[in-house]
C-alpha cells in the first residue's frame, strides 16, 4: 500500500512534465543498473562536409562515478565525464557543467533528470522512443532536439544541433557487470580531484 501511495505520488509530480503517459511505461522498461558498458559507432554529419566524421570504441557508465568514453578507431582516445567535470588525455576541458549531467542522465536512463532540462515527447512500442527539446536558454542556443530509442537499454542517439550538424550514436554489445575491472577504476580514478 506504501508503494502504491509513493507511486501515485511520484507519478502526480511528474505528470505536468511530459506530453503523454508513455514516459512512465519507458522509465519502467529501462533497466536502471549501476554498472552498464558497451560498443558505441559515432556519426558526425557536419554541414560543411559531404562525409561523415565515423568513430568507434567502448563505453562505461558508472551510476556513482560517471562515463568512460573510450574511442578506438580512428585516433584512441578517452573521454572521463562526472557531473562535475569532463577530462581528455589534454586535461580538463571547459565546458557547462550541465553536458556531464545531461549525457550521464543520458546513459543512465535517468528520465526524470532530463526533464528538469527537456521536455519530453514520446512513443512506446516494442522500441521506444522520446524527444527531448531543451527547456534551458541556454541549451536552446546548442540544441534543437536530442532523440533517444531503445528497448530495455538505450540503443541510439541522435543530437540535432541548432547550427544544422548532426551526431549519430549506436550503442551494441551491452552488458551490466557486476563490478568495474581494474582498468575501468584506474580510469575514474583520474576523475577524483
Amino acid at each position: 500500500m506504501r508503494f502504491n501511495k509513493l507511486f501515485l505520488l511520484l507519478y502526480l509530480l511528474i505528470k505536468p512534465c511530459y506530453a503523454s503517459d508513455e514516459f512512465l511505461d519507458i522509465s519502467g522498461r529501462l533497466l536502471k543498473m549501476p554498472l552498464t558498458q558497451g560498443v558505441f559507432k559515432q556519426e558526425k554529419r557536419l554541414k560543411i562536409l559531404r562525409n561523415p566524421l565515423i568513430s568507434s570504441g567502448i563505453f562505461t557508465y558508472d551510476h556513482s562515478k560517471g562515463i568512460i568514453w573510450k574511442t578506438v578507431t580512428p585516433i584512441p582516445s578517452i573521454l572521463l565525464i562526472d557531473e562535475l567535470r569532463l577530462l581528455t588525455g589534454q586535461g580538463e576541458q571547459m565546458v557547462p557543467h550541465v553536458f556531464g549531467k545531461i549525457f550521464k542522465a543520458i546513459l543512465g536512463g535517468d528520465l526524470v533528470q532530463l526533464s528538469e532540462s527537456f521536455i519530453i515527447t514520446g512513443e512506446n512500442k516494442s522500441v521506444w522512443q522520446l524527444t527531448l527539446t531543451p527547456r534551458d536558454e541556454f541549451l536552446k542556443k546548442i540544441i534543437s532536439t536530442i532523440s533517444l530509442c531503445g528497448d530495455k537499454d538505450l540503443r541510439s542517439l541522435d543530437i540535432q544541433e541548432v547550427t544544422g550538424n548532426l551526431t549519430h550514436i549506436s550503442f551494441t554489445e551491452i552488458t551490466h557487470p557486476d563490478q568495474l575491472s581494474n582498468e575501468q577504476t584506474a580510469d575514474f580514478e583520474r576523475l577524483s580531484p
